[in-house]
């Protein structure tokens, strides 16, 4: 059997892309695009919570299409997702088919997925202003420091130049 190349991930993703319809290229590049919008803006909270609430807005949805017998209405539905996006997980309402199994495993995941992120948002949010506060003391210090140098160097020159005349001086006066 001959000895196969494996490319990249990346590589791998693009070549997946060239295969698929347009309309799937478009809503991956509209989400992605999104996202990195989101991040760079500094909006990630707002865009997690809005697209947590499209998930269990979606998620009730569905479930309540797939499990009518465990979720008779809309309402007990999304209450069953928003409890199981926030990982709470009451108890009151759970679905016993397959697929409402799958749709809470879904949601399960994107609960635990948005407790990391925005974990992670809040601690790098800290650790963003305490890197503020140590850049702010350095740069102060540094300054401190060149304006001692720049002192000293100023009086190093004065004296200098003051050693220089008397040096002309002494000079003139032998001649």
């Amino acid at each position: 059997m001959p000895h196969q190349r494996v490319e990249p991930r990346d590589h791998e993703s693009i070549r997946a892309d060239q295969h698929t319809p347009r309309v799937t290229k478009t809503r991956r590049s509209f989400i992605r695009t999104r996202t990195q919008r989101a991040v760079v803006g500094r909006r990630v909270f707002p865009f997690l919570a809005l697209s947590t609430l499209t998930v269990a807005l979606l998620a009730g949805l569905v479930v309540t299409i797939i499990d009518k017998e465990d979720f008779p209405d809309y309402g007990t539905a999304v209450w069953w997702a928003i409890v199981t996006l926030a990982t709470v997980g009451y108890g009151d309402v759970v679905p016993h088919t397959g697929w409402g199994r799958v749709v809470g495993s879904v949601v399960i995941i994107v609960g635990v997925t948005f407790i990391a992120f925005l974990t992670a948002v809040v601690t790098s949010l800290f650790v963003e202003e305490e890197q503020k506060t140590h850049r702010t003391l350095i740069e102060d210090a540094q300054r401190v420091y060149q304006d001692e140098t720049r002192r000293l160097l100023e009086d190093v020159s004065t004296r200098l130049s003051t050693i220089e005349t008397l040096l002309r001086d002494i000079h003139g006066q032998r001649r």
